[in-house]
């Protein structure tokens, strides 16, 4: 049919498999949620699961890579600005925003998406469909993961005050035992294992995405297990999610204002957009089984899961647009 490839193009993100295991893993967790000792089981596999994540995470990103960043401040500096800062201040407002409507942990999953790093992997792929500069978004996604293990925790507690709960020295400690010190394990060894790494590229991408199922599986079923059933209805579920595409809107204009604002050419400007507004369901999951019971954990990452799949939807078409160059789309 005429035009039916464009329609369908817009939903291609609608078959990432990322998409179906959060899907999976969330009604898993609403049929079926991990209780009592089958709890306590499920936690040991997901903690063990983003070990061995953080340690493939730390073998993959190359040291080069890490180098070349760091010796383009003028590019990563605002955008680690941004990311750490600016969508902070955005997810603080939008918590503001939700707090009337929405249980207090939800709200403040406000805050915690945004204190989280960019997605690697989809805001390079999409930088790539948009013609930007895919080196700048693959280093820039890759160091502002790694800031993210270490910033994220500690931004978050500070900005989210009291309602953060205690990220204390236990906290801290499980951060570094499961996430920093696999990392620093697989940068030691890299050279052994990279080339195996990229051979087998598509297991180390199931590898991602079965840990991170099984991290929102336990999260959500911490939420079930605590009533999310009976304290969630369609308008709250309404509510939700136009905060979240509200502030996906928000952060794209702002990603966009602030890297046109720093004069950088369009294919800089791409890979700002992208990495900047983006945020990344690989870190924010683990990361919040370790800082969180999983009685709450369930509730804070509902506005992360919602905005991770809105991002995909709406970065294929805003990819193709932006291609199509500077007369022929909405940003200018």
């Amino acid at each position: 049919m005429p035009g039916s490839t464009p329609i369908l193009a817009r939903f291609a993100a609608l078959r990432d498999p990322m998409i179906a295991v959060l899907v999976l893993a969330t009604l898993l967790a609403l049929i079926v949620p991990a209780a009592g000792p089958a709890r306590a089981v499920a936690t040991t596999i997901s903690n063990v699961g983003i070990f061995v994540l953080f340690l493939v995470n730390g073998m993959r990103i190359r040291r080069s890579e890490i180098r070349r960043g760091l010796a383009n401040w003028r590019y990563f500096g605002p955008l680690m600005l941004f990311v750490f800062g600016a969508m902070t201040l955005i997810g603080l407002a939008f918590a503001k925003l939700a707090a009337p409507w929405l249980p207090p942990l939800v709200a403040l999953g406000f805050i915690y998406l945004g204190c989280l790093p960019s997605t690697v992997q989809s805001a390079t792929s999409y930088t790539s469909l948009a013609n930007g500069n895919v080196a700048l978004s693959v280093v820039g996604a890759a160091l502002i993961n790694i800031a993210g293990v270490i910033i994220s925790a500690p931004l978050f507690a500070a900005v989210g005050g009291g309602a953060a709960g205690d990220i204390g020295t236990s906290a801290i400690l499980r951060i570094v035992l499961i996430l920093v010190l696999p990392f620093a394990i697989g940068q030691m060894v890299q050279d052994r294992f990279i080339d195996r790494l990229i051979a087998h590229k598509s297991t180390a991408a199931w590898l991602d995405r079965a840990v991170i199922g099984i991290a929102v599986y336990v999260a959500f079923s911490g939420a079930v297990e605590q009533g999310l059933g009976t304290m969630f209805g369609t308008a709250d579920w309404a509510a939700l999610v136009v905060l979240v595409l509200a502030m996906l809107v928000a952060a794209l204009a702002s990603a966009w204002s602030v890297a046109r604002l720093l004069r950088l050419p369009r294919p800089d400007r791409i890979a700002f957009l992208f990495a900047g507004s983006q945020k990344s369901v690989a870190i924010g999951a683990p990361l919040a089984a370790i800082l969180f019971p999983p009685a709450s954990a369930g509730f804070v990452i509902a506005p992360l899961l919602l905005y991770h799949l809105a991002q995909l939807v709406i970065a294929a078409p805003l990819a193709g647009r932006l291609a199509r160059g500077p007369k022929d789309q909405a940003l200018g």
